[in-house]
């Protein structure tokens, strides 16, 4: 039997994100994408909006009780220019936790200024 998939009728519309300081988060991820930062559409969340070139729209939530465990959604964010950017992260807030280097491919991950990882990739010439 050869059935025919569903066609797709779904995209990522925004992240959410549960944090401590929406006001901070927002401000931060505003830096490191290029966007701005503007008011969710509840009072006491920050969004940044989508962007086709840097990523889905961002919405921050405040939450009263601390992060207990790892975060399981990580942003891997793609860039040309490694070193440059990896200063301008830390610059903003970010804490590089370890790098890693292989022929093809070179990354930071970095904890944001509320512990959440994320990577910054790029990709080498041989």
């Amino acid at each position: 039997m050869n059935a025919t998939a569903p066609a797709v009728t779904v995209s990522v519309a925004a992240l959410n994100i549960d944090c401590a300081d929406p006001a901070a988060l927002a401000d931060f991820w505003a830096k490191a994408l290029g966007r701005p930062a503007s008011p969710g559409a509840v009072p006491g969340d920050m969004a940044i909006d989508a962007d086709p070139a840097s990523g889905p729209r961002m919405i921050f939530h405040p939450v009263p009780e601390a992060g207990a465990a790892k975060n399981r959604l990580r942003l891997i964010l793609l860039t040309d220019h490694y070193d440059e950017e990896t200063g301008r992260l830390a610059g903003l807030g970010a804490t590089p936790l370890n790098e890693t280097k292989l022929p093809k491919v070179r990354w930071t991950t970095f904890a944001d200024p509320e512990g959440n990882d994320f990577d910054l990739v790029t990709w080498q010439a041989e």
